[in-house]
């Protein structure tokens, strides 16, 4: 705060010395008078002599330098505790949220993502789907079997929910993660409808699957990397879920990240930070060579 200044521009040793001292007080009130008699000018003559000049300025002007005087030291007490240093305000509250979390910055990413889908889920269940995708196959390579724990992360209509549902058989599970209620809600009717009980329908978060720790043998992220607004923090907090040994699976096209596509390098780069190493690479889920098949294991 910038320093104040003394109205009266006086040190304080300056003020204290214009409070009169104890003489000047003396006769102040009119309770006594001078020896003197009245003439001009404070002026008398005693005994046919000329008196000695007396000082006889009123006592209210005595009473005005006293009041004078208290009003500066009062003024100077005010400046004081004026320039006192007074708490400095907290800013932990104003302070962004990268400036709080350092790791959550650093988690972040730079380049554009696809909005999420939300139209019709009839799209996903094309009847050739399953031969273009080689869907048997992804599932050999994931390694899912009778019993493991398999995560959908991305599930829109649950098409590969229940496939991997069959796979598993009544002793595993199969979590279907969606960001969309209205898609949760389908899944739940759509595996009720076809007495899958081993699907488990997730309501999850844009940087978490919210899936139970160690539940986790194989993971899927079908067609819908490039539409994850936080993959980096997603795939951290995946991790937790994940059993030893477990796999996860993306399978996207080449692209920019707002096309509905993203190129591979930029995949892997984003599993590296997250803690992912590549172990395998396959290209035979499309034959056009757009698509890939990226398999990731946690890095040791």
């Amino acid at each position: 705060m910038d320093e104040q200044t003394n109205e009266s521009g006086r040190p304080a040793s300056a003020t204290a010395g214009a409070i009169p001292n104890a003489h000047s007080f003396e006769g102040a009130g009119g309770d006594s008078t001078p020896e003197c008699s009245s003439g001009a000018a404070g002026e008398g003559v005693r005994d046919g002599k000329r008196a000695t000049p007396v000082d006889r300025r009123p006592s209210s002007l005595v009473l005005k330098i006293f009041l004078g005087a208290a009003a500066t030291f009062s003024l100077l007490g005010g400046a004081l505790a004026f320039q006192q240093p007074r708490p400095a305000k907290s800013t932990r509250a104003q302070q962004p949220a990268s400036a709080q979390s350092p790791a959550r910055d650093a988690d972040g990413i730079d380049r554009p993502t696809s909005e999420p889908y939300t139209g019709s889920l009839s799209i996903f269940e094309d009847p050739k789907r399953d031969e273009k995708l080689q869907i048997g196959r992804v599932m050999d390579v994931l390694k899912i079997k009778e019993g493991s724990g398999v995560a959908d992360i991305g599930a829109g209509s649950g098409w590969f929910t229940v496939r991997a549902a069959r796979r598993v058989g009544q002793s595993g599970t199969v979590f279907a993660v969606e960001i969309n209620p209205a898609y949760v809600t389908h899944i739940e009717r759509r595996a009720r409808g076809e007495n899958l009980t081993q699907v488990r329908a997730v309501l999850g978060k844009e940087d978490d699957p919210l899936l139970p720790e160690a539940s986790v043998d194989a993971v899927l992220i079908l067609k819908t990397y490039h539409e994850i607004a936080e993959p980096v923090r997603l795939m951290r907090n995946l991790r937790k879920s994940l059993r030893p040994g477990a796999l996860v699976g993306i399978i996207d096209r080449a692209g920019k990240g707002d096309d509905h596509g993203l190129d591979a390098a930029k995949v892997i780069a984003e599993a590296g930070r997250a803690g992912y190493t590549l172990v395998e690479q396959h290209d035979f889920v499309k034959p056009d060579n757009m698509d890939y098949f990226l398999v990731f294991a946690v890095r040791d």
